[in-house]
């Protein structure tokens, strides 16, 4: 009998031995009792391939996307948190104010005319002289309604500024439903988005002194949040340049959003915008004999020398717009008019920038000399410019205009926050903005008047150098007076004597 056997006793071949060996590593591997497939064996054999090139220079980008965004979030937290400003809460009010500035490049970019380029010259100029005049409506509903409204909310001004940007949300929601129609509905709520725009700088700046950290003064303080608004608005521009390829109605939508975050923020400011506690709360009534509250002679004077920065810069802006269309063989520019422009335009933009900077690293506290020298330098670039024109000496003004306007406002928002009454600060910033922004525009109109009589570069330059030379006498003489009475700003007058 074998091995082995069945029921009916027949032998059974025994199998054969198993050629796995009997301890071996892998021995749980099922692979062994496969048979054997020389394709399998060839993919086995083959060496490992990596990814493709493509595949390889997508993970390049994101990596470096990655760490540059990295990078710029740990700048840019470091750069709003120093100085104790994270300890304040001024670092909220920064980034609050990226968001507003965000939001209002969005809106910028979706409502941009083509006034200048569009048009004929000839009807150009009375489109623009439109302009100027609705311009000047915001401020006319901010001056002498919102200002005084705003003071009231010195225990609620988070909810002020909130709601100034809510507004703008709810402005841009509407907008982006008329703006193809241009209904009626479409001017009134961009009006409205003006509206409370203005009214959210002026809340805001008279919000800074509440979070001002003990490292930081005015100026420098000033100097930061408008560069964080700088930057917020670079990175803004293209966002909504793409989201407007689509349609404005896309990018009004893009900058709903950016207002709704905004909003948000502000509700989440810190209590101490709300607090009033050790904030100055000098009589000046009782130092002057006068009733009412009163503007410090060094605001007033601020003021004057910024309405003369103002006066220059809209006459450049609407007198060089036109002339750079077809620029004169005086310039000695033989390239392309756009690419003049350009250059002009953006030397001014830098030059703003450049005072932003300024501001940040300037250590003096003297605001009072910052506005005086600006306007003098201002004044003597224009008047050398007029004499010696050429397109290069055109980027310089450019660059200078934009520097020393710069460096005016930030000096005349610290004198305000820190002279004026908190009491009334809302209402004084909503008159100095009403003031500067009318030198803004008689500066404009005299550009336009001069270039409708055809007066030429050099000319309409001369001209405006010397009524600039004439203010800044003026401001000068006052200056050498000596103490003069402060200016009555809180009685409900017309407008207040500066």
């Amino acid at each position: 009998m074998g091995a082995l056997g069945d029921d009916d006793g027949r032998s059974q071949p025994a199998p054969p031995p198993h050629d796995r060996p009997e301890h071996h590593p892998y021995a749980h591997d099922s692979s062994w009792d496969r048979p054997h497939d020389p394709a399998r064996q060839d993919v086995r054999d083959a060496e490992p391939q990596g990814p493709s090139p493509a595949v390889k220079a997508v993970r390049g980008t994101g990596r470096a996307v990655a760490g540059g965004s990295r990078w710029a979030f740990i700048r840019a937290r470091r750069f709003t948190h120093s100085s104790g400003a994270g300890e304040t809460g001024l670092s909220r009010l920064l980034e609050l104010h990226a968001f507003n500035t965000a939001g209002d490049a969005a809106v910028a970019i979706s409502l941009a005319g083509t006034v200048f380029f569009t048009a004929p010259t000839d009807e150009a100029t009375g489109q623009v002289a439109l302009f100027l005049v609705l311009t000047m409506l915001p401020f006319a509903v901010v001056a002498p309604l919102i200002g005084p409204f705003l003071d009231k909310f010195q225990r609620g001004r988070r909810w002020a500024i909130g709601a100034t940007l809510a507004v703008r949300a709810f402005s841009c929601w509407v907008l982006a439903g008329a703006v193809a129609e241009q209904s009626a509905t479409f001017f009134i709520a961009a009006l409205l988005c003006l509206v409370s725009s203005k009214a959210y700088g002026i809340t805001r700046a008279s919000a800074v002194p509440r979070l001002l950290p003990d490292q930081l003064t005015l100026v420098k303080a000033n100097s930061r949040i408008s560069l964080t608004g700088t930057a917020a608005g670079a990175i803004s521009a293209p966002l909504a340049v793409g989201a407007a390829y689509f349609g404005a109605e896309w990018s009004l939508r893009y900058a709903f959003v950016i207002f709704v975050v905004g909003t948000v923020l502000a509700v989440l400011l810190p209590t101490r915008v709300d607090s009033s506690d050790g904030e100055d709360k000098i009589d000046l009534t009782a130092a002057n004999g006068v009733k009412g509250v009163l503007a410090p002679r060094g605001v007033v004077n601020a003021l004057r020398c910024n309405a003369g920065l103002r006066l220059i810069t809209g006459f450049l802006t609407i007198f060089m717009a036109f002339v750079l269309r077809e620029p004169p063989e005086s310039l000695g520019w033989n390239g392309n008019a756009t690419i003049l422009l350009g250059l002009v335009i953006g030397a001014a933009g830098a030059g703003s920038t450049i005072g932003v900077l300024l501001g940040n690293a300037l250590r003096t506290r003297a605001p009072e000399a910052i506005v005086i020298f600006v306007l003098i330098v201002d004044t003597a670039v224009l008047a050398v410019v007029s004499l010696t024109l050429s397109w290069v000496t055109a980027i310089v003004l450019g660059l200078t205009a934009g520097l020393c306007q710069s460096l005016g406002k930030l000096s005349l928002d610290a004198l305000i926050q820190r002279d004026v009454p908190e009491r009334v600060r809302t209402s004084m910033f909503a008159r100095s903005e009403t003031l500067i922004q009318l030198s803004w525009v008689i500066g404009g109109l005299i550009g336009i008047g001069l270039f409708t009589i055809e007066a030429s570069v050099n000319v309409g330059l001369l001209v405006v150098a010397g009524i600039g030379l004439a203010w800044l006498a003026f401001v000068v003489t006052k200056l050498r007076q000596g103490p003069r009475r402060a200016v009555e700003v809180d009685r409900g007058d017309p407008e207040p004597q500066y």
